[in-house]
């Protein structure tokens, strides 16, 4: 029953969806997750960029 509910508040269109109806709610959640997201990307990144310094450093380091 919840999936039925569920399908009538989204609309899927070739590679995105659009939330056709909600309240402030899924609205505000929907908000958090993005910006939870885009954090956990960031420091993924960030991660990637240290390891790339280490590994860099101690190529350098074993080389001398």
């Amino acid at each position: 029953m919840c999936s039925v509910s569920l399908a009538r508040k989204i609309k899927t269109f070739a590679t995105k969806m659009v939330i056709t109806s909600g309240n402030d709610e899924d609205r505000g959640g929907q908000e958090k997750e993005s910006k939870e997201e885009s954090v956990l990307a960031m420091l993924g990144i960030i991660g990637t960029i240290l390891n790339l310094i280490v590994i860099i450093f101690v190529y350098i380091y074993t080389t001398l």
